[in-house]
């Protein structure tokens, strides 16, 4: 079973004092930690796990900069077979449907039975490649996967739903899954395991190597772009209604009056 798996390196924000820069378009990232997208290491492992279990290979890809070889070799160390860049300056700028098109220029002519992708990316959170990477590919998927099973060519899949719910689907291979999180535990990385690929050979290929032109990838090839980032404004704190119970309604009752709440 030959398994694709797209993953992203991204900055990890949720405890950084987050500074937006002088474009407007995007966050300060000097001095951020940079890590794989969470959704994308469960991807990893997945993938992995079906490879104990069936055999076969995976690979690994990502778009972006140099600085992506170490998620890429966090993959490798992890259980991946091989790993490949994709890295032009004519991809910047490029939204979920160009970054899905990039990804499907490299994917159509590398052999799979499976294609994985985290449900989103912690930096931007469209949730919005996977979908389209499979529809770009025409292939049958399934979003929001907490469980997969693999029976023949066929997958029985778990996707997660809102209010609790869980809908079951098969799916006839090939096909695409987008991954949630806590489908299962990523193993761990040690320093040894990445320093037994460190030398490991990652491919890059460019826009010309994946037969597109610049005009069909980055801001020219998106269908919509970041007009600029801000930080919500910071509006009054709570008002706390002090009294008993019947005191506390009657206060309630009437700023809702007040505010246009009631009539």
């Amino acid at each position: 079973m030959d398994i694709i798996v797209c993953i992203k390196r991204v900055p990890e924000t949720a405890e950084a004092d987050l500074v937006i820069d002088g474009s407007k378009k995007a966050i300060d990232t000097d001095g951020l930690v940079f890590s794989i997208n969470e959704w994308d290491n469960y991807a990893v492992e997945a993938a992995i796990q079906l490879k104990e279990a069936e055999g076969g290979t995976i690979t690994v890809i990502s778009v972006g900069p140099e600085e992506n070889n170490e998620v890429l070799r966090r993959a490798l160390a992890m259980g991946a077979d091989e790993a490949l860049r994709l890295t032009d300056p004519a991809f910047e700028g490029s939204d979920a449907y160009a970054m899905a098109k990039i990804l499907a220029a490299a994917i159509k002519d590398i052999p799979h039975d499976l294609i994985l992708t985290g449900v989103q990316a912690d930096d931007d959170g469209f949730g919005a490649v996977g979908v389209a990477l499979a529809q770009m590919l025409e292939l049958p998927y399934a979003a929001l996967v907490t469980d997969i099973k693999k029976e023949g060519d066929t997958l029985t899949v778990h996707r997660e739903l809102e209010g609790g719910l869980e809908e079951v689907d098969t799916l006839k291979l090939p096909a695409l899954l987008t991954i949630q999180t806590g489908i299962n535990e990523p193993r761990y990385v040690s320093i040894m395991g990445i320093r037994r690929v460190a030398k490991k050979e990652i491919g890059a290929k460019g826009v010309a190597d994946l037969g597109l032109s610049e005009e069909e990838v980055g801001l020219k090839g998106s269908l919509s772009q970041i007009e600029e980032l801000f930080f919500p404004p910071v509006g009054e704190g709570a008002e706390i209604i002090e009294g008993t119970m019947d005191e506390k309604a009657e206060a309630l009752v009437k700023i809702l009056k007040e505010r246009g709440g009631i009539g």
